[in-house]
């Protein structure tokens, strides 16, 4: 090609792996194909130049199309945006196969120009983030291969994402059938052991397709989705080979003994979104250090920006397996559970002769007394556990601040990695730890005589949870805003933001509202998202709802009230039932639900607490990107939370330019914030472990789930991803994949919960019963079967979700 002279027809064999801008990516993929010597049908490219001029160069496309020799040929679509790392547009833009003659193929190369901004393309680029404006069509003609079979080649399964493993669906003739899923295929599963095969291939295909799908793995360095055709000669052609986008990416290599087993641990927290890197060297520290106070040694890794934990070494071992499903019950819930299960089921994972060693035993034994101590202290006497852990998180506020005299960010820098990521105070841990045993032991001694929506009534209407108490005093706001109730019901949250940042609205109590709760927000544990002091858009999104609350009766205040009352009822009936029949059971089931309703509301607390800290240590970082983005450095200040302590100690000491590497880390953030699914247990091999358990059903419009909060409601389902600009009028039933704290100021509104994760003791379902509303969780893909305004009904009874 010369330079400077538009270019409208291109040779297949002229393209690069790096003319996406200028051919698409289907006809990238396809030159890197052939530059590959892979056995690609010849042809060429109308590229993007020809499409933003906007008319049919037919001459250079006939001249073209005869140096194929006529005949037979298939036009298929090749955008810019398409067969990209992370959105395939897999049948979203046009291919007119078996076209014949020049009037026809031109014809169908407006076809394909066309299909770039039909409705099924541009939504699925809304759906990917990718700018409308920019994208131009390429279009890819090349000589009609006549097949005997042909189908899809994925060279990883793309069901359950073992990477070991290749699935093929294959069908006689063209293959549309199984591009277009219009009747049935054969499916065949390589995982290395030969088999007999039946269906429209035979063995000596399979092989070469499992040939073919090793090389190209290997030459585009992740797995691919590769459509293929073999003629009546059994010569393999490659139609098309690009990344398969669904998967979610693999665990990184540890070095140690294979299988392993990776859980999720962000869910704990309410977040399945990524965290950013800044967050995640945090969380890492911080969740280990908890782990390791609590006698647990667990390594925390990174997978797609989520948090998972590696539990092998605790499934192998003889002593610590027998109990590793019990002890997931509290915070990971019933869906990591049944994974941990079918793992222990597995011979992989049999135990192993090796115990702990005697340093780690010592360790263990020390930590066990500590915690005997400290738990038998908090339910002996919980009001003064309380107050012991309220000053130990005062004084835990006033060190997190940091000194005056930081001025530079080598300073600041230093402030930062000499202070501790967190506090495990034993006046936090304890009176934490002896509120969830005592609220979760009770429901085994009371098994025949109180069922589990009894024992969530007696949970319900907890005293002491400092997110209830943020929660209600943002209703208090609510109530007092007098005259500017229609001001704070008809701004967008998000101007309302702005305008009280510029200190441009009425005192309506804002201020006071952030002093006291401004350090959190919605994904608050990750360092990298801003608080509600920097960005109350959520906050003033909450706001209108309660705004929307026009019966007192409903009242957040009024159902706290309802729900305390309610369960003060539930305990004094339930224990003295429970005399009758276990009268042992009875009284030590009494002293711990007693205890619990004191000790079960400080969960909260603890987290709480950590955020005093973190809220200062992002608070230095930010004034240090602000530093490097002065000395050009970083493009905007907050861009130092997708870096790393290192990364950003080697900028400010060595002057290094660290942009390049932001921008790449923020398109993975962005592209993973799209994922709606994140696994529950991952194993080393890419197996997402829940794909491989047996399916259950709850008959037609009943989805099953896990009961977290008693009663029975029926209202409108408002599906929520993003809390900061929900709507939720009073009434409607929340659909969300996890909540937070962040999330709570939701419930105040809302009828009922349903989420996609959790347990039953984790941060939605206790608030949600504190408010006494009904609670499903562990509803799979709650937030793609139900959609926003249909008809539910929530039975946090029995667990179940009904869709009308």
């Amino acid at each position: 090609m010369q330079l400077g002279v538009a270019v409208y027809v291109l040779a297949l064999s002229e393209v690069t792996a790096d003319m996406g801008d200028l051919v698409g990516g289907k006809a990238a993929g396809l030159g890197a194909l052939i530059r590959h010597d892979e056995r690609v049908p010849d042809g060429f490219c109308v590229t993007t130049e020809a499409y933003r001029r906007g008319v049919v160069p037919a001459a250079e496309i006939i001249a073209a199309y005869q140096r194929l020799g006529g005949g037979p040929v298939a036009v298929r679509s090749s955008a810019t945006a398409e067969d990209l790392p992370d959105a395939s547009f897999a049948g979203q833009q046009d291919t007119v196969l078996g076209v014949t003659g020049t009037a026809e193929l031109i014809a169908a190369v407006e076809k394909c120009w066309e299909s770039l901004h039909s409705d099924r393309a541009t939504v699925y680029r809304d759906a990917h983030g990718i700018d409308q404006h920019g994208v131009a069509m390429g279009v890819v003609v090349q000589r009609m291969v006549t097949p005997a079979v042909a189908g899809v080649l994925c060279t990883a399964n793309p069901l359950t994402g073992r990477r070991d493993e290749m699935v093929v669906d294959a069908a006689p003739g063209l293959g549309t059938a199984v591009v277009d899923g219009a009747s049935a295929v054969d499916h065949y599963v390589l995982d290395g052991v030969a088999g007999d095969q039946t269906g429209c291939l035979t063995s000596a295909h399979l092989d070469l397709l499992r040939a073919a799908g090793e090389r190209l793995a290997g030459h585009f360095g992740c797995p691919q989705d590769v459509e293929w055709a073999i003629d009546p000669d059994d010569v393999l052609w490659l139609l098309q080979s690009r990344p398969i986008t669904s998967l979610f990416p693999l665990p990184p290599a540890t070095g140690k003994p294979l299988p392993r087993v990776f859980v999720e641990f962000g869910h704990v927290q309410g977040m399945l979104r990524p965290v950013t890197p800044m967050g995640m060297a945090t969380l890492r520290a911080q969740i280990t250090a908890m782990l390791a106070a609590l006698g647990v040694r667990v390594e925390i890794v990174d997978i797609g920006g989520r948090l998972y934990g590696d539990l092998t070494d605790l499934a192998r071992s003889r002593s610590s397996r027998r109990r590793l499903v019990k002890l997931m019950a509290v915070d990971f819930g019933p869906r990591a559970q049944a994974v941990m299960q079918h793992v222990l089921a597995d011979p992989r994972f049999a135990p192993t002769g090796a115990g702990r060693g005697a340093a780690r035993q010592a360790a263990s034994l020390r930590t066990a007394g500590r915690a005997v101590v400290g738990i038998v202290r908090a339910l002996a006497r919980p009001d003064a556990a309380r107050i012991r852990m309220f000053a130990a998180i005062e004084q835990l506020r006033a060190r997190s601040v940091a000194p005056d005299d930081l001025r530079t960010a080598v300073e600041r820098l230093r402030h930062v990695e000499a202070r501790g990521d967190t506090d495990h105070s034993d006046a936090i841990m304890w009176p934490i730890v002896a509120g969830m045993l005592a609220a979760a032991l009770p429901a085994a001694l009371l098994k025949g005589v109180a069922g589990p929506d009894e024992m969530h009534a007696v949970l319900g209407g907890m005293p002491h949870n400092v997110t209830i108490e943020m929660d209600l005093a943002l209703w208090r706001l609510a109530q007092g805003v007098g005259a500017h109730r229609h001001l704070l019901l008809d701004t967008p949250p998000g101007e309302l933001a702005s305008r009280h940042l510029r200190g441009e609205l009425p005192d309506i109590g804002m201020a006071g509202f952030l002093d006291a709760y401004g350090h959190r927000g919605v994904a608050e544990v990750d360092l990298g998202v801003p608080r509600w002091a920097e960005d109350p858009t959520p906050v003033f999104a909450a706001l209108a709802n309660y705004l929307r609350v026009t019966d007192p009766e409903q009242g957040p205040d009024q159902r706290f009230h309802r729900a305390a009352a309610t369960a003060e009822t539930a305990l004094r009936e339930l224990t003295a039932r429970a005399r009758r029949r276990r009268p042992v059971r009875a009284m030590i089931a009494g002293f711990l639900l007693r205890r619990a309703r004191a000790l079960a509301g400080l969960r909260e607390a603890g987290k709480f607490a950590g955020l005093y800290p973190l809220r200062e240590t992002r608070r230095q970082l930010l004034l240090i990107g602000a530093e490097l983005t002065d000395a050009g450095l970083l493009d905007q200040h907050d861009d130092i939370m997708f870096l790393t302590l290192d990364e950003v100690r080697v900028a400010v000491h060595q002057g290094v330019d660290q942009r390049e590497l932001v921008a790449s880390r923020r398109a993975v953030h962005r592209r993973e914030l799209r994922r709606r699914s994140v696994p529950v247990a991952l194993l080393s091999d890419g197996t997402d472990v829940e794909t491989v358990l047996p399916r259950t059903s709850g008959g037609d419009g009943t989805l099953a789930g896990v009961g977290a909060s008693a009663g029975r409601v029926t209202g409108p389902a408002r599906v929520v991803h993003d809390p900061a600009t929900a709507h939720v009028e009073p009434g409607d039933v929340l659909v969300a994949a996890t909540t937070d704290p962040g999330w709570t100021p939701l419930f105040l509104t809302a009828a009922a919960l349903v989420t996609e994760t959790g347990a039953i003791m984790a941060h939605g379902p206790t608030v949600a019963r504190e408010y006494g509303i009904p609670a499903v969780i562990c509803v799979p893909d709650a937030t793609r079967t139900i959609t926003t305004g249909q008809l539910v009904t929530v039975d946090g009874g029995a667990g179940v979700v009904t869709v009308h």
